[in-house]
């Protein structure tokens, strides 16, 4: 006679499916255990972007180049009309593009994060969000590389910045957290559809015109109201105006948005530690 007996796994709520707090605690611990991981696939992808290019970093610099010049040849042509600025044109431009290209480039680099990732995410069990924020980190290479140009621009029109330059670096964080939010929810999306590349793609450039990069904030008129809830156009503007005003245009619009940035980071974070385990076993199904 045989006895045939069956496992029973009991799941319980801890801190993944949970809502308890100390949940924080774990996802930062593990973020720091895994901190080489982050650095090692940093690299990798630093070494594989620019491997047999001609022009190399160059690209960084020479795409907001001529955004540049398109913009200051429509606004001669007379087709556009970018407004009165503080300091000339080009410098107040090559700024703003560097501060959205921060989000814009990050947003994207982060969305196809984990499908990049390929093979490994399905054979390997590591936190996915380290692809997310190794690929973030290839923008934040980007957008130090363009303050170089922006340094050159301002050199050359003898542009002086404000001594509140100072805060320009971390005034940069509501943007930076925002993306990174943002850039975990997409790349979980993008796990499940492949779409998600090219929303983000449309989106980006559609908000681009839609907020006060390339030109002077509208004081009036429909885009003024647009840019009173976007909440892209204080976080762009607060960094630019700290470095050629010396103060926070919309002060209020800032701090709000910042606010809604550090939710939005929580948040996401929050939610793509819930559900990564499912993109992996998605991906690892098709």
């Amino acid at each position: 006679m045989s006895v045939s007996s069956d496992k029973v796994t009991v799941y319980q709520s801890g801190p993944r499916t949970g809502l308890n707090p100390l949940v924080w605690i774990e996802i930062t611990a593990r973020l720091l255990k895994h901190r080489e991981l982050i650095w090692r696939l940093f690299v990798r992808n630093f070494s594989s972007r620019y491997r047999q290019t001609a022009l190399g970093m160059l690209w960084t610099v020479i795409t907001p180049v001529i955004a540049v010049g398109t913009f200051i040849f429509l606004d001669r042509s007379g087709v556009v009309n970018l407004g009165p600025v503080d300091i000339p044109y080009p410098a107040y431009a090559i700024l703003g593009l560097t501060i959205w290209q921060l989000f814009a480039g990050g947003i994207s680099a982060c969305s196809n994060s984990i499908t990049a990732g390929g093979s490994m995410v399905i054979k390997i069990k590591f936190p996915l969000e380290s692809l997310v924020i190794s690929s973030l980190g290839l923008t934040l290479v980007d957008t130090l590389v363009r303050l170089v140009l922006v340094a050159l621009v301002f050199a050359y029109y003898r542009v002086v910045p404000n001594w509140t330059a100072i805060l320009f670096p971390f005034s940069l964080i509501p943007i930076f957290l925002m993306t990174l939010g943002l850039g975990f929810i997409l790349s979980l999306l993008n796990g499940f559809m492949r779409d998600i590349r090219n929303v983000v793609t449309f989106a980006t450039t559609f908000l681009l015109f839609l907020t006060p990069v390339l030109y002077s904030a509208p004081e009036s008129g429909i885009f003024q109201v647009l840019n009173k809830y976007n909440p892209l156009a204080p976080l762009v503007g607060g960094p630019r105006d700290l470095l050629i005003k010396g103060h926070l245009s919309d002060p209020s619009g800032f701090i709000w948005a910042s606010v809604l940035s550090m939710v939005l980071f929580l948040l996401f974070w929050r939610l793509f530690y819930l559900a990564e385990s499912r993109v992996a076993e998605r991906m690892g199904a098709r």
